[in-house]
């Protein structure tokens, strides 16, 4: 029956060759059947008998029919019949042949791919990706692969490629590893360590390359083990050598990662220097390197401070006792065009320091002169335009070291010439300035560091001149006490002209030191008074103490009053309180009770009872003392206030609305500001509720009596708690009682009929 099929399919392509459908039918009929050869021929005749737009629903069929049965030639020719009318189709072909192991024909048609660069791959693969597909194909298969040129393919995609160079130095090494070119493999990784410019290209090649050595190590030893030959001492001295090379290579890696780093950027004096350190036991080398590393760095691409470079390698021959080697290296360090002025000036100060350190005092201050010249064309310090030789004689570092030298080995006349030079420069800093003037002063020459300082004062500003002003006024006093005392009070008037505040207090204290010791008392306290108003606000109260324990001191307490007013005028509440309670206290001991009650009345208003707990105990206190029932009861009523004012609770806010609503109805509210009904509460409210009463009781005298009677209470007055006291004058009291009023004098009162509206009958 499946002949009488395929007779019906062979009769009915004989009018419908050109149909696809009929072709697809009979084609699978036959895979079903396995007739290999039959169904290969009428694939065939197929793809004779359809056009060329039909063969892609023939292709898949066949090429599933080839795969199906092992014809590796088949298959492979058939693919490349397909390949040329759907070479897109060329990474299934490459992934065939892998699978059949034809990797030479497989790597051939990958690089065929490579180099096509309109080939677009199905799978979204990059060329970059097929490239690395390849070599790695063509570096783990040496033996398979005879029709390509490994190294020159991967050569080739170290140009490409340069962000894979480790990726591909290793595959080339890897390929050479598996050939057995073990020599080959290992010029490759050398090669590969000297040519690679970053640090993880490094890194992978030189893993790689230690991998590779171990490998060879272990292997060998194997051999050893397993197969022991004739000759044992060749094989011990062959695995020496081994690792002795071995370890050579470790050693190495410092020197060659910094040979990574430097080729990466040539300029880069850090690594110079980190080399140079490399070769510590090797003279010859470190002069090599810091030769190389002169020739090679550009001052102006350098990263780095190049005089550092310069430095090092005059101390190299200073160290090995060249000190002629060391001078020329110096003196060519002078002539570079460095970045900055700086630069320039540490290496004359270097050189400097060489001879002083060689006991060549003479050769030092030469040399300092000799930097510190002025060129024949001047040029300003900052100006980037001129060569720094021509810049270097305004450098402070050193003005500041030829100084220390004419200090320590010149005269002082030619000291005072190189200071005197400084400050025409107008290159001084205070501390020049201080150092001047200190240095004058231990030669005796009192006046002309006091000029030395007037100069410096006359150069700067605030706050640079705080310093020089601060040491010029104190050696004055020394030197002088109170014998030219106005002139020190000008001086210390003309430093606190436009003082800033944060430099104030010191001097205002010196001044006042002065005053104290050699001046006036009165002068004394009004630079203590002017400086309670010049300094920052934090530290006010500080000088308020220091001018409150001066003027006890001066004049006796009774003369503080004044100051503790001030205080508590100008400083903030968290101070003024404390100010209070020390002036009310001072007063309490001075017997004046009613101005102490009066300090402490008048600091009630910045003392929230929240939170001030401690004044309204002391106020209590001083009460319970000194104070009767009246001052008591105005106690408890500021306090009342007090918190009225700092309370902003919702139920305070309530009762003052509801008093207000009874004032203007005329009625009374008996809420206190705590919510509780209490008779004497607000008394000022109920008097005025009373008044307003009795007017309309005037105004309705015509009308008949509808009176009630209105009674305070009837409860007894309790009774006081002074005679309970040792003292019949203290009186213990709490804040939340108040001593009740005497028994009111029962009275007959009218209330007008519109107060209670319809609630009672006339006659009732």
């Amino acid at each position: 029956m499946y002949e009488d099929v395929n007779n019906a399919h062979e009769r009915a392509l004989v009018f419908m060759h050109k149909m696809p459908r009929i072709w697809i039918d009979y084609c699978k009929l036959l895979v079903d059947q396995i007739k290999l050869t039959r169904t290969r021929r009428t694939f065939d005749r197929a793809l004779r008998a359809l056009p060329i737009t039909q063969h892609y629903r023939v292709w898949p069929l066949y090429l599933k029919f080839v795969k199906k049965y092992p014809m590796h030639e088949t298959a492979v020719r058939v693919h490349r019949r397909m390949l040329k009318l759907q070479p897109e189709d060329s990474e299934d072909y490459v992934e065939y042949l892998i699978s059949i192991g034809r990797l030479d024909e497989a790597c051939v048609k990958l690089a065929q791919l490579v180099n096509d660069e309109h080939f677009i791959s199905k799978r979204g693969k990059s060329n970059h990706a097929l490239w690395h597909e390849l070599c790695t194909l063509i570096s783990r298969n040496p033996d398979k692969v005879h029709s390509l040129n490994v190294e020159a393919i991967i050569r080739g995609g170290l140009k490409r490629f340069t962000d894979q160079l480790g990726q591909l130095w290793c595959a080339l090494a890897d390929y050479y590893t598996r050939s057995g070119l073990f020599e080959r493999a290992r010029d490759i990784y050398e090669e590969a360590i000297e040519t690679v410019t970053t640090v993880r290209d490094f890194t992978q090649i030189f893993d790689a390359y230690a991998q590779f050595e171990e490998t060879v190590i272990s292997s060998k030893m194997e051999q050893m083990t397993n197969n022991p030959s004739e000759d044992p001492e060749e094989d011990d001295l062959d695995i020496e050598l081994r690792l002795a090379r071995f370890e050579h290579l470790m050693d190495r890696r410092p020197l060659l990662l910094n040979s990574v780093l430097l080729r990466q950027n040539p300029h880069n004096v850090l690594e110079w220097l980190k080399r140079v350190e490399l070769f510590k036991d090797q003279p010859r080398e470190i002069i090599n390197t810091y030769t190389e590393a002169i020739q090679t760095i550009d001052v102006k691409k350098s990263v780095g401070k190049m005089n550092n470079l310069w430095v090092s390698f005059a101390k190299f021959y200073e160290t090995n006792d060249q000190i002629e080697d060391s001078r020329t290296i110096f003196n060519k360090a002078t002539l570079v065009l460095y970045k900055a002025v700086d630069d320039l000036a540490s290496v004359w100060c270097e050189w400097a320091e060489m001879e002083i350190r060689h006991e060549n005092y003479d050769a030092a201050m030469v040399l300092m002169k000799r930097a510190t010249a002025l060129p024949s064309k001047r040029a300003g310090f900052f100006d980037n335009t001129e060569p720094v030789q021509n810049r270097v004689y305004r450098s402070i570092k050193l003005w500041s070291m030829y100084a220390d030298l004419e200090e320590s080995f010149g005269t002082l006349k030619t000291c005072k010439a190189v200071y005197n030079k400084i400050l025409d420069l107008r290159i001084a800093t205070p501390q020049i300035i201080i150092n001047y003037g200190m240095f004058l002063e231990e030669n005796n020459y009192f006046e002309d560091a006091f000029k030395a300082y007037e100069r410096g004062v006359a150069l700067f500003k605030w706050p640079n001149v705080y310093d020089i002003w601060n040491t010029y006024l104190s050696k004055f006093i020394n030197r002088y006490g109170g014998k030219k005392l106005e002139r020190t009070r000008d001086l210390f008037e003309q430093a606190l002209d436009g003082c800033p505040a944060k430099y104030a207090k010191h001097l205002y204290l010196l001044y006042a030191k002065l005053e104290e010791d050699y001046g006036l008392s009165r002068h004394a306290m009004a630079v203590y008074e002017r400086a309670t108003s010049a300094v920052l606000p934090e530290q006010k109260h500080e000088l308020f103490n220091i001018y409150l324990r001066r003027a006890a001191e001066i004049y006796g307490v009774t003369h503080t009053r004044p100051i503790y007013e001030k205080a508590i005028e100008v400083l903030p509440d968290e101070h003024a309180r404390d100010f209070s309670l020390r002036f009310a206290d001072l007063e309490r001991k001075l017997g004046e009770i009613d101005r102490a009650r009066a300090i402490y009345a008048h600091c009630s208003q910045m003392c929230d009872p929240r939170t001030s707990a401690n004044f309204w105990d002391a106020w209590k206190s001083f009460e319970v003392k000194h104070g009767n029932e009246d001052t008591v009861r105005e106690m408890l009523r500021i306090k009342r206030s007090v918190q009225a004012t700092y309370n902003t609770q919702v139920n305070y806010m309530s009762a003052q609305m509801l008093a207000t609503a009874g004032n203007l109805t005329g009625t009374t509210s008996d809420l206190t500001p705590d919510g509780n009904l209490e008779n004497d509460g607000m008394k000022l409210l109920e008097q005025k509720a009373a008044s307003q009463a009795a007017a309309r009781a005037n105004a309705d005298d015509m009308k008949p009596n509808k009176g009630i009677l209105f009674v305070r209470s009837d409860k007894p007055p309790m009774e006081s708690e002074i005679n309970q006291a040792q003292n019949p004058d203290e009186i213990d009291i709490d804040d939340d009682s108040e001593p009740e009023e005497e028994m009111a004098v029962i009275q007959r009162k009218v209330v007008p009929d519109e107060v209670f509206g319809g609630m009672k009958k006339d006659e009732d």
